[in-house]
Parts: C-alpha cells; structure tokens; sequence
C-alpha cells in the first residue's frame, strides 16, 4: 500500500480505540503532500488560479481542461481499502475515525490524480445528531427504528453537529493540508427526502412503499419529518464548509421513484431550503444535486438553484444540458448552469479503446465551460483499479478544440 510514512504513523496511534459508542478518538493529524508529481502540471499551468480547477468548472467558468472525480472513488473497488477492513471491519470505523476517514479518501486521489477528493463519509452520519440512531450490518446496509408516528418524531431534534459529527471536521480540515490547492475537497450531505426513506423504512427498500403510504395518508407527519430533516442537514452542510470542504453536493438519491408532482411536494423544496442556506451563508461555494433516474426530474432539478445538475448516465449529455438550461430560464435563473456526469459505470468494466470512445463522446457533448466529468453513478466495487486510472486519465489528457 501506498500509504506516507505520517498516515501509517497515525494509523497505528489509533489502533483500536475506536468506541462503540460511535464516538471518535482524538488522533494525530496528517501533514504533508501524499504526492508531488500528482499535481506538477497543474502547478504550472494554473497555479496563477486561486481556486481549483475543479470549483472554477462548477462556477461556469471556462477552463484549461475538463475536472474530473467519481462518485464513490473511495471505497470497495481499491486493494488497499479492502485490506484496510481487515483491520477496521465497520464501516462506522472507517467513517468515523479521522485518520482512517482521511487515508480512505486520500487513496483515489493519490492512486488517480483525481481533481477533486471527497470526504469518505456517509449520508446518514449526521443522524444520530438529530435523534436517529442507526447501525450499519456490512450486508444488509444501515437498520434503524422507524419513525412512523408523530411519537416518533418527537425524538428528533436539532444537530449540534460540533458534537455529533467532530470526526468529520477534523478529517476535512486533514485532507485540505494533504492534497494541496490544486485539487478540490469535497462535502456532500443526503437530502431530506433520501433520509425520510431510511428513517421511515427503517432499513434500506427497493420499492419504498411505507415512506410512500405516509406521503398519500398522512403527509403532514412526512412533512413534519422532512423540515425536522431540512433544518439540520443545512446546518450540517455549513459545518462542512466552515471545516474545509469547498463544494457540497446534495444526494437525494431516492427522489427518483417519486413522480413529478411528488418530487415537487416532498423534495425539491427541501432541497431547495438547504441550497438557499448554503448560499446565504457561502454564495461561493458551489452546489451540486445527484439524484439516480432522474431522467424526468432534470428541468425540476436544474430550477431549485443549483449551481451543477449532475446526470445519471440515462440522459445523452447534449440533451441534459439543454434541459437544465431550460430549468433555470424557466425558474428565472441567469445562466444554463453546469453539469457533472455522466459516464454508466459499467463502461469501466469495458476494454481502454471503449472506455475512451464513449468518455470523450461525452467531454465533447458537454462542451469546455461548467462541466465536471464524472460518472452516472457510483463506481462499482468490481471495477478494475486500471480501468478507473485510465478513465480518469482520459479526462486529464482530452483538450477541446478551440
């Protein structure tokens, strides 16, 4: 593994003191660059820049070349992260202890030269902060009490992310001293809708039916649930940025099995409350929205106010970008907004010669200005490593046309 000497040093101060109470051990912080050459072209060409390469594409504006990052980079797919559950089994260990967090999220970058690191973390981190307590079965994903009652909700209550989530904090602050100014860090919080499912569920679903019920029978409960939800996500996404993150993109990965009117009702106007207090607070931090099979959604999407819609990898990019620019006119928005996306993961399980035909059919479609590349979804665990750093290279290496 390809780990600096400060990181394994860290590591084993750590050792095993990770609590089951889920609280995190105070531990050592990381300094210094994991990798000089890894960012030695972009010294040169753009350390004039002030922000990275990757927030100035999410801002709109034209870059040297297109940013690239992929959801889930960090994880299951990487050799050295499936040795490094050998030792920290849970994902709540690996999440939650700092310098593991930290290590987990340097390795993509490290291994990929990828322009943006995101924070290995979890979309239902903050809910114990809210009331809502979970655990995380390694096959069967997070299980949960129901909330099902306006009981239920009484048990929630506001996040002082400070003390329900100070892992987070000291991990985003890590990676900013570890990657450098030329690459992006990044945040990302579960919007209400996406949270509700779990809460209400109790588990993960593949039809989402009880949340469903509560929606058509008793709406004012779910509504209840969401602001509860909306409240404190957007509290928690500020935490994020006050602690180093410099974008935050917004999951609300479930909102795709809603209809149009019920998106319009039960997510995009909580998505909306969280996006509305990120700019009130930072109006320079970009936004990014990701929701799978939003096909139909992406007008709706692109009309809350984000700043990047990022696409599934069902929507020809050319056709997405229209969409979202007649989202925004139609929501009075100036500008058509950016884009992220939008390759199907499972072009990386494809030979080189696809992987780079359909990636740079991509880059061109979306044009040199506000454009993230990155996939249509998750990367999947079976992905080879060499297929994951071609792809990522394609990007790094493609110039448009003047």
């Amino acid at each position: 593994m390809k780990w600096t000497a400060a990181v394994v040093f860290a590591l084993l101060a750590a050792g095993e003191a990770f609590s089951p109470s889920g609280k995190a051990p105070r531990s050592k912080i990381i300094v210094g660059s994991a990798v000089d050459e890894a960012v030695s072209n972009e010294k040169k060409s753009g350390s004039e820049n002030k922000d990275p390469l990757l927030i100035r594409a999410a801002r709109g504006e034209k870059t040297e070349r297109t940013p690239v990052w992929m959801m889930r980079q960090a994880g299951r797919h990487i050799a050295e992260y499936r040795e490094l559950c050998k030792k920290y089994p849970t994902f709540r260990q690996r999440s939650e202890i700092p310098d593991v967090a930290v290590e987990v999220s340097l390795q993509p970058w490290r291994n990929y030269q990828t322009d943006g690191c995101i924070l290995f973390s979890d979309i239902l981190t903050p809910l114990p902060g809210v009331g809502c307590e979970f655990t995380i079965d390694e096959k069967l994903g997070p299980i949960m009490d129901p909330v099902k009652s306006w009981d239920d909700i009484k048990k929630m209550h506001p996040i002082d992310p400070a003390s329900a989530a100070p892992f987070v904090a000291e991990a985003l602050k890590t990676l900013r001293k570890e990657v450098g100014p030329e690459t992006a860090v990044l945040g990302f919080v579960g919007c209400p809708y996406t949270l509700a499912t779990y809460m209400v569920e109790g588990k993960t679903s593949k039809e989402y039916l009880e949340v469903k019920k509560m929606a058509f029978n008793e709406p004012k409960l779910l509504h209840a649930i969401l602001q509860n939800l909306a409240d404190s996500i957007g509290d928690y996404a500020l935490y994020q940025i006050e602690n180093g993150a410099q974008l935050i993109q917004i999951f609300d990965s479930w909102a795709g099995h809603l209809s149009p009117r019920d998106y319009e009702e039960f997510a995009s106007p909580y998505q909306k409350q969280i996006l509305d207090k990120i700019k009130k607070h930072h109006p320079d931090i970009p936004t990014v929205v990701y929701i799978k099979h939003s096909g139909a959604l992406i007008e709706r999407m692109a009309g809350t106010g984000v700043d990047v819609v990022s696409l599934d990898w069902t929507v020809d990019m050319a056709e997405g970008r229209e969409r979202i620019a007649a989202g925004r006119k139609a929501a009075g928005l100036d500008g058509p907004g950016g884009v992220q996306g939008n390759l199907d993961p499972g072009v990386l399980l494809a030979n080189h010669d696809t992987i780079k035909e359909r990636t740079e059919e991509i880059l061109k479609k979306a044009g040199n200005t506000g454009h993230v590349m990155n996939l249509g979804h998750g990367i999947e665990a079976c992905t080879p490593e060499e297929n994951a750093h071609f792809f990522i290279e394609t990007v790094r290496n493609f110039r448009h046309e003047e």
